[in-house]
């Protein structure tokens, strides 16, 4: 038997600094008044998708399918068949893909809007630090500056200290996807 990764352990949580444990509680309750406030449709959806993707719905549809096909091929003597060109097993499979496939669109849709939220997010607080950076490079320099140290970086540090535009650099982006 191999020896475990360390890296694939959890840290105690007296390991995780206050300020994560807070952010990982907010995240939880905040995702579980999300859930509650969800309406019942979608936590129906969800509730299908979820069995829908699961090794009991795989192992119940086997034994229905399976005993289906195997009575209508007449290989249990004493049980009549009652389906014996498959008509009504290909409907039901039919009907049955058409509800499902419903059910995980309806998750997915709703899966990719919270996706689009913590995308935003990311996108805000990758804006504030990006300033507050900014910021802070400007300072150091100033410090830097008043007591007469030069850096070797001059150049790169101007660029630092120069705020990033959003719009500018999403429209530097699709320019190159042309």
């Amino acid at each position: 038997m191999e020896p475990a990764d360390p890296g694939d352990e959890s840290p105690p949580q007296e390991d995780l600094s206050s300020a994560l444990r807070r952010n990982i509680e907010a995240l939880e309750r905040r995702r579980e008044r999300e859930r509650s406030a969800s309406p019942w449709s979608e936590r129906l959806a969800d509730a299908i998708t979820g069995f829908a993707g699961s090794m009991r719905f795989a192992v119940l549809h086997l034994l229905i399918y399976g005993l289906w096909i195997i009575i209508n091929l007449g290989w249990l003597p004493g049980i009549p068949r009652f389906d014996p060109t498959f008509v009504i097993l290909a409907m039901a499979a039919s009907v049955e893909a058409i509800f499902l496939s419903t059910f995980v669109l309806i998750t997915q849709n709703r899966m990719a809007a919270m996706a689009d939220k913590r995308a935003d997010l990311d996108l805000h607080i990758n804006l504030l630090t990006e300033h507050e950076l900014t910021k802070l490079a400007v300072l150091i320099s100033e410090i830097a500056e008043k007591l007469g140290i030069r850096s070797q970086a001059e150049r790169e540090l101007q660029e630092v200290k120069q705020d990033v535009r959003p719009a500018t650099v999403l429209d530097a982006i699709e320019a190159k996807q042309d």
